[in-house]
């Protein structure tokens, strides 16, 4: 599936948009059928593991991701993370960032490169509008949420 990106732009100060995105256990109560556990000591850093389980029973998957950048917000500059997909079905990577906005709010920009191994390209297209639909909701409920 090619990449897509969603734009948002929040009242939010960069640093309380960062939070509320990148507090993974946050994304269980965002995104529908899905539990996210951190797999190493807090705080995230660049070498954080977490999983995200989506689905039901013995129809779910495991998207297994590690941070390979973090850099938060500071001192005025905006902010950037990226996961690396390293699951054996759900493959690709996310970045997450975050610039001050007007008005002292922010300006959110996520990236996504979604893929599951075992779908041929024939449902990308449906895989493409779906993820889209999803990061979209979780997104609005992550940066809505205190």
């Amino acid at each position: 599936m090619p990449p897509f990106s969603l734009t948002r732009t929040v009242p939010l100060p960069p640093d309380e948009a960062w939070r509320r995105l990148t507090e993974w256990p946050r994304h269980t109560g965002a995104v529908p059928l899905t539990r996210v556990r951190v797999l190493t000591p807090p705080p995230t850093h660049v070498g954080t593991r977490l999983v995200a389980r989506s689905g039901v029973g013995r129809f779910a998957v495991d998207d297994v991701m590690e941070v390979t950048l973090w850099r938060p917000p500071s001192g005025g500059a905006g902010g950037r993370c990226r996961l690396e997909k390293r699951g054996r079905v759900v493959l690709g990577w996310a970045e997450i960032e975050v610039r001050p906005g007007p008005g002292g709010g922010s300006r959110v920009v996520w990236r996504e490169e979604l893929r599951v191994g075992f779908l041929p390209r024939f449902f990308d297209g449906a895989l493409a509008r779906a993820s889209r639909l999803l990061f979209d909701r979780a997104t609005d409920r992550l940066l809505a949420r205190p």
